[in-house]
């Protein structure tokens, strides 16, 4: 097979579907070793994916296709998640451009649209997965609220709610005016805005004065039921226990003692609203204060308030309390403050902390054992440090809001009679068991989307049913993905997974980081600073990009994703794709090549062989230990430099047939094998060109995928090869330092003198197969290795490891150009040294500037001075010099 151009589209457009066709990513029944199973972290059906998915995505099929080549039966499960707010959302917006809604369309026509905007999105996700080359089961593919995980669902709701873990309750929850929803603090943008803080008069109902209360939030002061005070705050001892008139509204309000008030806020004294706070909610519980919810589901007031606020928004309502209060003299004072709020992700809106009847989860219970599958290990968190933050959040979790206010999700299996009961099942309820009445109203509310992805790692394979597939494959191997949700979903599964399988849902949790470009900030859509996979894919091929962001990760830290990068690494590929393209040619020549014969192997040919060992032992040891980045740091080296740049043309004259049949037979098969290794070691990054090159070798008909992971525990490296070729290396990289150092023109022959006190090493360096190495990649026309040499007038020189060498300039170069290049070059690095040692010597820069400038300057100005003592040695080495 030969190989033109490397072109990935052609590529890869052929490899996936064949890869599909066979049926290559199902798990083998028959394979040797133990299973390795991931779950993918299900993408919303919203849209096109990011690079923030082609990152966790590649991280996954990396370990996925290392495994099944090392022998495991392995399985990635694929699916993707209905994303209850976010998908409702993207379709409302639209009816909302189509002029309609949600409303008028009605329950069962509006969820027909989204199920028609979810074909379309899965299919639009599963495509672009598909173009990255990850190698999921298709045929186990699974969706959030397909028949089995819904069965998942309810099954789980009942449970919890038989046991008490499941209460509908008054409490405060995250409420989004925009989306009319309960919503999770997932789903809550923190941000901090230009606000104020007003000091308003509460006079006392017994005309003894005032007490004055701070808010930044003057609307819901129509919801006050109490003011509070610190029990330790000398000014207001006296007050505790007196009344006071809400202005606006006239209801009397208690002053109440409690430790929660911070007396350095404001005026030390605070309104309490318990119906729109969260401290306020606990501090009116402990006090018995009422709840009084004030605003409507879309913000507005409603009629809890005084008939002139009724209707109005709950920013126009400030607006319009605080004037009313100015009016009448009880504004005390107003300050500029800075402020946090939390903003809706979907809509936007600034979200009210409000009292809301929602369905809870008692998670306490629950987040004890997932405490203690950490603690214990059954569970690793890398990097260990996420442990820290695990422990801190799960020491300190709240009851989990599990319902949400939408149309689109698992609707809560919950029925209600007219009668007062209220019936939980997982069956569809026609009849009241109490009364027998047919006329039962489920509730309209949805299950958090959580609640469900939280049940993925059994769900998806069958749960409640006891599958095969539990039976072998859970709990599943690893868990990859972002250390943002680590509570919000990672928390949730370990909890659920133990509670209802009784074992935790994965070994291990590998924990990476956001996405930023090159100024550090965080890719994201809404700044226009992302970059599309796609994109990047059609650019420079999926091989190119997934090295790409496996050679960036170092777990639990951010990635800086530069485009030039990706570039550089199809550069890579490239260079990959013209070595095998050059050993095809001497296959051509040669014909077929087999076992590297161990009688004829040369010293470069056990040496190239020794290292692929020893770098398939490393890569694996970095995979072990997840140490992506480290891996592909280790293939690049041994791949471009040490095979391309080093073997490749050290092997040349043997493949020539310069030394004899039987050097060249061995170089020729050294070099099929070697290069094979290689494929093998990087197909799990490179899928698609590893696949395409590994054929092109002849190895096929079997893909690479299912080739044996090359290992380390084979036949030792041959170390005296190893050391030997090694230094054969070094004194060819020394002796091409001298020649670039002084202008040699790439191709001039020249005349090396080798010199070293080492009679072993002159050995070495002084028998044939060094000599032909030495004579074809420094270009020598004679070679001489002595003891001894003194540096003769107009000869360049350089220093290696026990030996020195030595390369007469005459007739080399045009001396007196190079007198000249030298000297103007001197002339230069003098300048900038005098500019930036007058720079360093004023103290206004060194005092006033900051001290990483300074210090950078500095070691600048040594690298001159260190570039100027060069330029001078180079002159003393010319001719006449």
């Amino acid at each position: 097979m030969s190989l033109n151009r490397y072109t990935p589209s052609e590529i890869e457009g052929r490899w996936y579907p064949h890869w599909v066709r066979e049926n290559l990513f199902a798990p083998d029944p028959k394979a040797p070793r133990a299973p390795f199973c991931i779950v993918i972290p299900p993408p919303n059906v919203t849209g096109s994916l990011h690079m923030g998915h082609a990152w966790d995505n590649t991280l996954q099929d990396i370990l996925i296709r290392w495994k099944r080549m090392q022998g495991h039966q392995t399985l990635w499960i694929p699916g993707t998640d209905h994303a209850g707010i976010a998908t409702q959302w993207m379709v409302e917006k639209a009816l909302r451009q189509e002029g309609t809604s949600k409303e008028a369309l009605g329950r069962e026509a509006f969820l027909a649209r989204v199920w028609k905007f979810k074909e379309s999105a899965h299919d639009t996700i599963v495509g672009q997965l598909r173009r990255l080359g990850i190698s999921c089961d298709w045929g186990r593919e699974r969706f959030t609220l397909d028949a089995g995980l819904s069965c998942a669902v309810r099954r789980v709701f009942v449970s919890l709610y038989r046991e008490g873990l499941i209460y509908r309750d008054l409490r405060i929850v995250n409420w989004s005016p925009g989306i009319l929803s309960a919503i999770s603090d997932l789903e809550v943008d923190h941000k901090t805005i230009a606000g104020k803080l007003w000091h308003f008069r509460y006079p006392l109902r017994d005309g003894g004065g005032h007490i004055v209360v701070a808010t930044t939030r003057p609307e819901t002061m129509l919801g006050d039921t109490a003011v509070a005070v610190h029990p330790e705050d000398e000014r207001y001892r006296g007050l505790v226990g007196r009344t006071v008139v809400l202005p606006l509204v006239g209801r009397e309000l208690p002053i109440v003692a409690d430790g929660m008030v911070d007396p350095a806020f404001g005026s030390g004294a605070v309104k309490i609203t318990p119906g729109h706070d969260p401290n306020d909610f606990l501090l009116g519980k402990r006090h018995n204060l009422p709840v009084l919810t004030i605003l409507h589901d879309d913000a507005r007031l409603n009629d809890e308030v005084p008939p002139p606020y009724r209707g109005l928004d709950r920013f126009v309502a400030r607006k319009r309390v605080v004037a009313d209060l100015e009016a009448l003299g009880l504004v005390e004072k107003v300050e500029e403050h800075q402020m946090a709020v939390g903003v809706c992700s979907r809509s936007g809106a600034i979200v009210e902390p409000r009292v809301s009847r929602q369905w809870f989860v008692r998670i306490q219970p629950l987040a004890d054992e997932a405490l203690r599958a950490v603690r214990e290990r059954s569970i690793a968190l890398l990097p260990e440090f996420q442990e820290k933050i695990y422990f801190e959040w799960m020491n300190n979790i709240q009851d989990w809001c599990i319902s949400r206010q939408l149309w689109w999700g698992h609707r809560i299996p919950v029925w209600y009679c007219a009668c007062g009961e209220v019936i939980v099942s997982e069956e569809d309820v026609a009849r009241c068991p109490k009364c027998g009445s047919e006329r039962l109203e489920m509730d309209q509310d949805v299950l958090d989307t959580w609640f469900s992805s939280g049940l993925w790692p059994f769900s998806t394979m069958g749960w409640p049913e006891p599958t095969e597939d539990l039976k072998t494959f859970y709990p599943t191997s690893v868990l990859v993905t972002g250390y943002d949700i680590l509570f919000f979903w990672v928390a949730r599964m370990v909890m659920l997974g133990l509670k209802f399988m009784g074992q935790v849902p994965f070994h291990q949790v590998l924990l990476h980081g956001l996405l930023r470009d090159q100024h550090g900030e965080k890719m994201s859509k809404t700044k226009g600073n992302g970059i599309d996979p796609l994109e990047m894919i059609d650019k420079y091929g999926a091989d190119a990009l997934r090295f790409t962001l496996a050679a960036g990760t170092v777990l639990g830290q951010d990635l800086v994703l530069q485009e030039s990068s990706i570039e550089g690494h199809r550069n890579f590929i490239n260079k990959i794709w013209n070595a095998v393209k050059f050993a095809l040619g001497h296959a051509e020549r040669l014909g077929p090549a087999g076992r590297p014969p161990a009688e004829h192997l040369g010293r470069f040919d056990r040496w190239i062989l020794g290292r692929a060992r020893q770098v398939a032992g490393e890569v694996h040891g970095y995979l072990e230990q997840r140490r992506f980045n480290e891996a592909c740091r280790v293939l690049y080296a041994f791949v471009w430099h040490e095979l391309c740049d080093w073997y490749l043309e050290i092997s040349k004259p043997m493949l020539f047939g310069e030394r004899g049949a039987p050097a060249q037979a061995a170089a020729h098969a050294t070099l099929h094998a070697v290069l094979g290794d290689a494929l093998k070691l990087l197909h799990p990054f490179m899928p698609f060109v590893t696949e395409e090159l590994w054929q092109a070798l002849g190895r096929g008909p079997d893909s690479i995928m299912v080739q044996p992971y090359p290992a380390a525990d084979g036949a030792p490296p041959e170390e005296p090869a190893l050391g030997q070729a090694q230094r054969v290396i070094e004194l060819i990289e020394t002796a091409r330092t001298v020649r670039g150092e002084n202008g040699i023109k790439p191709r001039q022959k020249i005349a090396l003198v080798v010199s070293s006190p080492d009679a072993a090493l002159r050995a070495l360096l002084d028998d044939e197969e060094s000599r032909v190495a030495i004579q074809t990649l420094v270009a020598t026309e004679s070679l001489a290795v002595v003891a001894a040499h003194g540096k003769q007038q107009g000869e360049a020189h350089g220093v290696g490891n026990g030996f020195e060498v030595f390369i007469p300039l005459a007739d080399l170069i045009d001396v007196g150009a190079e007198r000249q290049r030298i000297g103007k070059e001197a002339d230069r690095t003098r300048a900038l040294i005098e500019r930036l040692a007058g720079k360093l010597a004023n103290p206004a820069f060194t005092e006033k500037a900051p001290a990483e400038v300074v210090d950078k300057n500095r070691a600048e100005l040594a690298a001159l001075r260190e570039q100027l003592g060069q330029l001078s040695d180079s002159l003393s080495r010319l001719p006449g010099g």
